[in-house]
């Protein structure tokens, strides 16, 4: 639709103040950090052209390596495991079973609990003397597996990633709002057709936020576990061995050590990788809608 002349000065008033914003605060940013990783800088001495040294020195890192397939992994967790669980529970919470309400708020209560605090709590939980992990494991008889869940190299990161993605309440209540937009005649008409619960689940619900909530899920996940920090920093700071470092925590020990340019160009890497699982996402997610597969019409009949 052409816009009249008239049209667009409104139009530019609405935008101009999201525009000047997202210019001071997202564009001017990143191609400063863009300039700032060719540099080698401490942010005290002149800074001195170092053209693509600092990515060359940085992919010779194994703990930055380590700490890409960390965020990449953690990402896709939360993608494709995180969400489809938030899914499962915002489906069954919306047909409103007895004390759905109470689930409801349950599942979606660590939400407003500070990470650094929850981070905290598990590692009490997983305390190789005191923790309630091991604890519980020699009341059963199975104090032979008690171990130090995150200073042994092998569960260290499984232990800092399986805490995190039992906390779905928050992509639970995003399609929770959207389920309930739905049309209810879909799910009578496959009622009379004899549809069961998890058949409408499958051929009315999915399809039908599959375009808006769930790829808002799912894209807002794998962010989350591009950008993970606080959980890694209070539990292990990256160790044993740099096998639970992340890009960002990554980042935050070349800034203490004043690698700026290090710094800054591993933060490139990050917003690179970033825009890759952005766009693989919503490749993913593209085509044709599905069909709702029942006679929307027989619900009248």
């Amino acid at each position: 639709m052409k816009l009249e002349r008239s049209d667009r000065g409104p139009l530019w008033a609405f935008l101009g103040p999201a525009i000047v914003l997202m210019v001071a605060f997202f564009v001017i940013p990143v191609v400063y950090v863009a300039v700032v990783s060719i540099l080698k800088w401490n942010g005290i001495s002149t800074p001195a052209f170092n053209s693509l040294r600092n990515y060359l020195m940085l992919f010779k890192d194994k703990a930055f390596t380590r700490s890409i397939l960390n965020n990449v992994i953690w990402a896709l967790v939360a993608g494709f495991i995180q969400v489809p669980l938030a899914m499962v529970m915002a489906i069954i919470l919306s047909r409103k079973p007895k004390g759905w309400k109470f689930f409801r708020t349950v599942y979606f209560f660590p939400q407003v609990i500070s990470g650094i605090a929850l981070a905290t709590m598990w590692r009490a939980i997983y305390n190789a003397d005191t923790g309630l992990l091991n604890g519980l494991l020699k009341a059963v008889g199975l104090g032979h597996l008690a171990k130090d869940w995150l200073g042994t190299i092998e569960t260290a990161f499984p232990a800092v990633l399986i805490y995190w993605i039992f906390y779905v309440g928050y992509y639970m209540v995003i399609m929770m709002a959207d389920i309930t937009t739905i049309d209810e005649s879909y799910y009578e008409a496959a009622t009379i057709d004899g549809a069961t619960d998890f058949q409408q689940a499958i051929h009315i619900t999915i399809p039908l936020i599959r375009r808006t909530s769930l790829l808002t899920c799912v894209t807002l996940a794998s962010v989350m576990g591009l950008r993970q920090f606080e959980q890694v920093y209070m539990l292990t700071n990256g160790q044993p061995a740099n096998t639970t470092s992340t890009i960002v925590l990554y980042m935050y020990k070349k800034l203490q050590d004043s690698n700026y340019g290090m710094a800054s160009a591993s933060a490139v890497i990050l917003i690179i990788v970033g825009v890759i699982f952005i766009v693989c996402i919503r490749k993913l997610f593209e085509g044709r809608g599905e069909t709702v597969k029942v006679k929307k019409g027989r619900a009248g009949k």
